[in-house]
Parts: structure tokens; C-alpha cells; sequence
């Protein structure tokens, strides 16, 4: 059975702007870079503050050259008409045999670009792949706050496997929970 890494490039407009999906390229990696870092100091809806876990441009380098080895990795970016990147998602799989059958999917957006269904339109790609690659189970984590994003992968197939309690501190100084999903292919 050969494994469909790469995504065809695919167009899509919406709200009025233009953009396509497509797998990240190595010539991304600066870009990459320096959006995940912006993306980090306009949300609490991820992981870290600005500059923590900083990956620069040789570090998405080789994250991309490994994802598009790794038969259960996949690395998708939204770029717009001008030939900016507004946002990206990621699949990564395990090695080992006991998880091979799933992957985790993370997605980052920039501020100026929500609204414009690019979410959407990385989640339906991301499916589409991991349908056709045997995939037989996503999973993510998400802040209990972006209820746009929970209704987003419910409405892609996600339920809500769980919940952590108190996992995050945010600006505020309240902790929150964060809510774990999966989605489990249709036989």
C-alpha cells in the first residue's frame, strides 16, 4: 500500500480572500518561524507564552524534511494569493507499533486571518489525508475557552475523550482545563 504524504495544492476562497492549503515546503521554515512566534503573543489558546519553546528556521527545516519522510506525519500550510502564510497544522505519529494507528494534530492561525474558514479548510484536508493513509485515529488538545475551535472538530467528528483539570495558568492568573478530543475513522 503506498502512503500519500504530500496534499495536492488546493484553492479556496472564502470571506473574500484567497488562499490555497498545501504541504509545507523547507523554503517555508523562516516564515514558519517567525509567524509561530506572533501566533504565540496574539492567543492564550496554545501551549506557550512568546519565545518559549522557540523553534527558528533550521529547526522547522528539519521538521518538515522529517514530516514528509514519516509515512504517519503531515505538515499543511495555509498561504494566501500574495504568497503569505496564515496559519498551519500539523500531524505527527508515533514509531512505536502499540500507536501507529494514530496521530495528534495541532493547528496554528494568525490573528488577522481568523474568520476566513482556513481552520476549517486544514481540518478537511488533514481528514482527507489521514482517511486515505489508514489513519485510524486523531487526537488533540484543546484550551476549554475556544469553544470556536471545539465546535469546529465536533462538527468534523471529534468527541470529547476527556478533561484535564486546572492544566493551564493563563494571563488572568485562573487556571483552566483543557479539553482532550479524538476522532476515530469510520470502518
Amino acid at each position: 500500500m503506498g502512503v500519500k504524504m504530500k496534499i495536492e495544492k488546493k484553492q479556496y476562497q472564502i470571506n473574500g480572500l484567497n488562499y490555497h492549503i498545501r504541504s509545507a515546503k523547507e523554503e517555508d521554515a523562516e516564515e514558519l518561524s517567525v509567524i509561530r512566534l506572533q501566533i504565540d503573543g496574539e492567543t492564550e489558546n496554545l501551549d506557550r507564552e512568546p519565545g518559549e519553546g522557540y523553534l527558528g528556521k533550521e529547526d522547522f527545516r528539519v521538521i518538515i524534511e522529517n514530516d514528509s519522510k514519516a509515512a504517519n506525519h503531515l505538515f499543511l500550510v495555509a498561504e494566501t494569493e500574495e504568497g503569505k502564510l496564515a496559519g498551519f497544522c500539523r500531524c505527527e505519529g508515533s514509531t512505536l507499533k502499540r500507536l501507529s494507528h494514530k496521530v495528534e494534530f495541532g493547528i496554528c492561525i494568525l490573528k488577522e486571518y481568523w474568520g476566513y474558514g482556513i481552520g476549517k479548510s486544514l481540518m478537511q484536508e488533514t481528514l482527507a489525508w489521514a482517511d486515505s493513509n489508514n489513519i485510524k485515529k486523531i487526537t488533540l488538545n484543546v484550551l476549554e475557552t475556544n469553544e470556536k475551535a471545539i465546535i469546529l472538530y465536533q462538527k468534523s467528528g471529534f468527541l470529547v475523550e476527556g478533561i484535564l483539570r486546572n492544566d493551564k495558568l493563563l494571563s488572568d492568573g485562573k487556571y483552566y482545563n483543557t479539553v482532550v478530543m479524538g476522532r476515530l475513522k469510520e470502518e
